[in-house]
């Protein structure tokens, strides 16, 4: 998921999607410990998607508290 359709989704969008890639980089690491993991570049993409969710949710939280 790159940062523009990030940007495109609203804010329940954004927490559903961050749940569900927590979820996912957890199922990750317990396939990574018992060795199961085959490509673990997907641990890095998803670590890269949560950084780009929460820094969208970040600048969404400072623009809300410049406009009041």
């Amino acid at each position: 998921m790159n940062i523009d359709e990030v940007r495109g989704l609203n804010r329940d969008e954004l927490m559903h999607e961050l749940s569900e890639q927590q979820r996912g980089m957890m199922n990750l690491r317990f396939r990574k410990a018992t060795l199961q993991l085959q490509d673990s570049t997907e641990i890095k993409n998803t670590r890269r998607t949560i950084a780009r969710i929460r820094t969208v949710l970040r600048e969404r939280e400072i623009a809300e508290a410049l406009q009041s």
